[in-house]
Order: C-alpha cells, then sequence, then structure tokens
C-alpha cells in the first residue's frame, strides 16, 4: 500500500477524530497494528494556527512517518495557505476534509457541507494540489457518500477529484444527513473503486475482525480505515491484520496487557496536555477503556471525580488489577460507542 512515494506497513488506518487522535492516541495505534494515521482537523483560518489547540494537534514529535495532516476549510487560497504551513512544519501528507458531519462545521459550508458545492470542492482540491504536489507531497481527501439519501454524488465528486491530482481518496459509507446514526452502505464505495485508478479506502462500521474481510471484498478497497471502534481497542488493529492474514482470532487482550497499554498512553497524554488540561481530556480515553467490563460504568463515573494525574493512574491501576482477580483477559469484543450524536460533535469539532 503506497500514498504517493509513501510504502506504508499494511492497509489500516486510524481515521481522523478531533479531540481523539491527537499524537499520544496515533502513536498508541500505530504501536498497535495500524499502519497509517491521520492527524486531527486543523483549521485553515491563520488567525487560529499560534492557539494552543492548534499547536497540540500539529504536534508530530517522536512520530513515525508519513505525517498526514487534515485540513478544513471553506476557501481555496486558504486552504492552500494551511497547506504549505502544514508542509513546511513536516507534513509529507496532507489530507483535505470533506467527511465531517458535525453541524458546528457544517453550518459553515466546511467538512462534508462542501459536497453540495462541486464547483467549490474541485476549486479547493485544485488549490491544495497545486501547492503540494511540486513540492513532493500527495494530496488525499475523505468524504462521505453524499449530502443526503437523494444527493448520493461520491461518485461524479470522486472523478472529478481524482483528474484534479488526488493521491487516495477515503469514502465513509453514510450521507451526511444520516451523520453516524444508521447502517453504512459500501454500494457507494464499491463503484468508486471500479471507477478510479487510484487507491480507495473504504470507512464505516468496521468494527470486528470478520466486518474488515467482508468490506474489503465487497468494496475491492484498496484499505480499511478504522475509528470510533478503535476508541477504548486500539488493540482492533492487530487483530483485523492478524485474521485478515490468517483467518485466525488472536486472543484478546490480557488484564494485565490492557492495564499497561492504557497506562502508557496516559503518560503520553499527560505529557502533551499537561495536569489540568490532561487529566480532564484522558477521562474519555478511560471511559472507552472500561465501557463494557463488569464495573466499567461505576468506575467511569468515580474517575469523573478526580482532579489529578496520579489519581487517575493509581485508580486505574487498582481497578484493573481488581479485575484481573476475576477474568484472565478482556471479553472478545466491546460495543461500539455510545452516544452517538455527542460522539459526532465532539469528534468533528473545529
Amino acid at each position: 500500500m503506497k500514498i504517493g512515494p509513501h510504502l506504508l506497513p499494511n492497509a489500516l488506518f486510524v481515521a481522523p477524530m478531533a479531540g481523539v487522535t491527537d499524537r499520544p492516541f496515533r502513536q498508541l495505534c500505530r504501536r498497535l497494528g495500524a499502519g497509517y494515521a491521520v492527524s486531527e482537523m486543523v483549521t485553515s483560518r491563520k488567525e487560529l494556527w499560534g492557539s494552543l489547540k492548534t499547536s497540540r494537534r500539529a504536534d508530530h514529535s517522536g512520530e513515525p512517518g508519513p505525517i498526514a495532516v487534515q485540513i478544513a476549510g471553506t476557501d481555496a487560497a486558504m486552504m492552500a495557505e494551511a497547506a504549505a504551513y502544514n508542509v513546511d512544519r513536516g507534513a509529507q501528507i496532507i489530507d483535505i476534509n470533506m467527511g465531517c458531519p458535525a453541524k458546528k462545521v457544517c453550518n459553515k459550508w466546511a467538512g462534508s457541507a462542501l459536497m453540495r458545492n462541486e464547483a467549490l470542492a474541485l476549486e479547493i482540491v485544485e488549490s491544495v494540489v497545486a501547492q503540494c504536489v511540486p513540492r513532493g507531497v500527495p494530496v488525499t481527501l475523505k468524504m462521505r457518500t453524499g449530502w443526503s439519501a437523494d444527493e448520493r454524488n461520491a461518485l461524479r465528486l470522486a472523478k472529478l477529484f481524482e483528474a484534479a491530482g488526488i493521491a487516495m481518496l477515503t469514502i465513509h459509507g453514510r450521507t451526511r444527513e444520516q451523520g453516524y446514526k444508521g447502517l453504512a452502505e459500501y454500494d457507494t464505495i464499491a463503484a468508486v473503486k471500479a471507477a478510479l485508478s487510484i487507491p480507495v479506502v473504504a470507512n464505516g462500521d468496521i468494527d470486528t475482525p470478520e466486518k474488515a474481510r467482508d468490506v474489503l471484498a465487497y468494496t475491492q478497497a484498496d484499505a480499511l480505515m478504522i475509528g470510533r471502534a478503535a476508541q477504548g481497542r486500539p488493540w482492533i488493529f492487530r487483530e483485523v491484520a492478524h485474521f485478515l492474514a490468517t483467518g485466525e482470532h488472536l486472543p484478546p487482550p490480557t488484564i494485565v496487557e490492557a492495564r499497561d497499554v492504557l497506562t502508557e498512553h496516559l503518560h503520553d497524554h499527560y505529557g502533551l496536555y499537561g495536569e489540568l488540561s490532561g487529566v480532564r481530556s484522558a477521562r474519555k480515553h478511560i471511559g472507552w477503556a472500561v465501557r463494557g467490563l463488569p464495573g466499567g460504568e461505576a468506575f467511569r463515573q468515580h474517575m469523573n471525580t478526580l482532579e489529578r494525574c496520579d489519581q487517575q493512574l493509581q485508580a486505574l491501576r487498582d481497578w484493573f488489577d481488581e479485575l484481573g482477580q476475576a477474568h484472565d483477559r478482556l471479553p472478545p469484543t466491546l460495543a461500539a460507542a455510545n452516544d452517538e450524536d455527542a460522539q459526532a460533535d465532539e469528534a468533528c469539532a473545529a
């Protein structure tokens, strides 16, 4: 699997999710089997580039390449400038966001709302490609199947984007109108794959090794992108990779391994965000990790009362150690993320 000149170790990708796929989470998923990870969405608004939030999103310290940065906006010139800004700071791949369904983004006609304005969408692609390709930086794009069930235009746009120089296209199998509700459909992804010569990545509802196998077979996609299913379960990438290679299931992580993985992630997380922000933003990662486990909901509520990093770490170790007295391993699968509407707004916030 290649994106431009970059050879990837496998075809399992971490989806870009704002507020989730920061550097510590991307590195965690890469260590546990993901072959590629795209940054959180970075705004094209120049006046926000110096903000603490944007600087954290643009932090790639110690991250293995290729470094991929997703940008979002509605103005072609600003998007091209944002691409150049991130390339100057180490981005090796630029990804254009046309897939975010969050109201706060779409109300500004960014994200998946751009699919309703095909002329502007194409202008943005052409401007970003013109800025990046001469510098040897491939441009990729993530979008949805369309705005609504009556406006599925992914195939038409995909052909335009390929002709404009997009190096890889990811499609989430839902419309913007669906958000994260209902089931993803893969007919549109299969049609796009059949029509294009560039790599096409399938995204949406890939939450088990069997689902990964079936989506690959049905769409003939070149790669899979996994988002919400990796929240609290980052080892899903190695599970899927093993199953696709052998047809056999890896055993779930031991309780000790799950504890150690989460503890290591939290140390990295605190290092990026500091004490005050770190302890609060870590709560969602901890909540996802214990979701569906015996006593997990009560522990999550207790965790939300703790205000220091050392308290979080100690409570987490104690809870997993107690869990390990009754169970050797995690259950084979955990439920997908709850509260999907809130999840969508958080995961796509600008």
